[in-house]
């Protein structure tokens, strides 16, 4: 079976190492890409379960009793983490109450201790979307630059040959066209692979702040903010002013 003259594999044999080179960095692209989609997919996923177990966390007997009920093995649980930051700040503020954070009015010192986690899992969740958007906002253009010099790669060979006939002009100008095609081939997975992570983080760090909301009454007061408060939209962690 003859191989085509046309396609990859032509465009590969024909190509110089520039056109071999872009092709190479669209393919890491691409693997780059589709790997952190993939990842943070999973992740998002084991987050939303670990989510949705929250609820039994108001239910436990104690406060070790509801963070086995929300731990995750080893996987990074930012609901364990708010609890075990939140607690670990109440104690602290308890046990130092001599020193000049001690000082600090408790409220204060728990949103501070509180908005630290939950700025620390954020970093987390966004880890690797600046990947996608820098591939998403660049393959274009690179399988664009690979077009542009095919083209001037073919046009010089058949320059030189002296034949410029429409079959000899179509098939490599038709192959250099294929770095355009695969250059959107990357960046479109990228671009919805990172709106759609974004999407889903957002609404996971809603139900985080409003978890952390309940948590910073909890620590306060011993029971937790009423979902009536916190279920309808997320508020900012600020702290609350006390009385004289």
């Amino acid at each position: 079976m003859e191989s085509s003259p046309y396609g990859m594999a032509a465009l590969w044999q024909q190509g110089d190492i520039v056109i071999k080179t872009v092709a190479v960095m669209l393919l890491a692209m691409s693997i780059i890409s589709w790997y952190v989609i993939v990842v943070r997919s999973i992740g998002l996923l084991r987050l939303r379960r670990i989510e949705r177990s929250t609820h039994n966390f108001w239910h436990a007997r104690s406060l070790g009793e509801g963070i086995q009920l929300i731990s995750s093995g080893r996987y990074q649980n930012p609901f364990k983490k708010l609890v075990e930051d939140g607690q670990m700040s109440r104690d602290h503020h308890s046990q130092h109450h001599n020193d000049l954070h001690g000082q600090l009015p408790l409220t204060e010192w728990l949103t501070a201790s509180l908005r630290g986690s939950i700025d620390e899992s954020t970093e987390r969740l966004q880890k690797g979307l600046s990947v996608l958007a820098s591939v998403g906002s660049t393959a274009p253009f690179v399988g664009l630059f690979g077009t542009v010099w095919g083209i001037y790669h073919a046009l010089v060979g058949i320059g030189v040959s002296g034949q410029a006939s429409i079959d000899k002009v179509a098939g490599p100008v038709g192959e250099a066209l294929i770095m355009t095609a695969f250059g959107l081939a990357v960046a479109i997975p990228a671009v919805l692979g990172y709106n759609a992570l974004q999407r889903n983080n957002k609404l996971l760090l809603g139900k985080i702040n409003r978890f952390a909301h309940q948590l910073h009454a909890f620590f306060l007061t011993g029971s937790p903010m009423s979902k009536k408060n916190t279920s309808d939209k997320v508020l900012p962690l600020t702290p609350r002013k006390e009385g004289h």
